[in-house]
């Protein structure tokens, strides 16, 4: 109830310090050197969790304090590094897709696809289930539950 959280989820410390969503306050989860970064530069609206020391920040650690926060829904609009994490700690119960009719391709340059730091096929699959769709004029919008298997 009330006004959602904002957490954000910075290995590196990286931040845009001067963003109104920072200056409205957020929860900033970082690893021991992205908090090193960070310093004393974020709002006095916001708070710093530290949460490992390594390249990436345990999101198993990140989803329990969040929980222990009493967050119980919570949205990530992460990127396919981050999916990837969810995925692998089985920590994803549904995901929502888009298609548009925008149609879109790439040349040489690498791209990163909508899940990235795991292999899924051909051993492990993740499989779905189709919850409900929604034509809005062009746009297909999907939701989808993710088995647990």
């Amino acid at each position: 109830s009330g006004e959602p959280v904002l957490v954000l989820l910075t290995a590196s410390g990286e931040l845009d310090f001067g963003h109104p969503a920072l200056r409205r306050g957020a929860i900033v989860m970082s690893t021991s050197a992205g908090a090193k970064k960070i310093g004393a530069r974020l709002p006095a609206t916001c708070e710093l969790v530290v949460l490992g020391k390594g390249k990436s920040i345990d999101i198993g650690k990140a989803v329990s304090d969040m929980r222990n926060r009493g967050l119980d829904v919570l949205l990530s609009e992460g990127g396919p590094h981050l999916m990837g994490q969810l995925m692998r700690e089985r920590l994803l119960d549904e995901a929502f897709l888009t298609v548009s009719p925008v149609v879109a391709g790439r040349a040489k340059e690498k791209r990163l696809g909508m899940v990235e730091g795991i292999e899924l096929l051909p051993e492990k699959g993740a499989w779905s289930k189709l919850l409900s769709a929604r034509l809005h004029g062009d746009h297909l919008f999907l939701r989808y539950g993710v088995k647990r298997s």
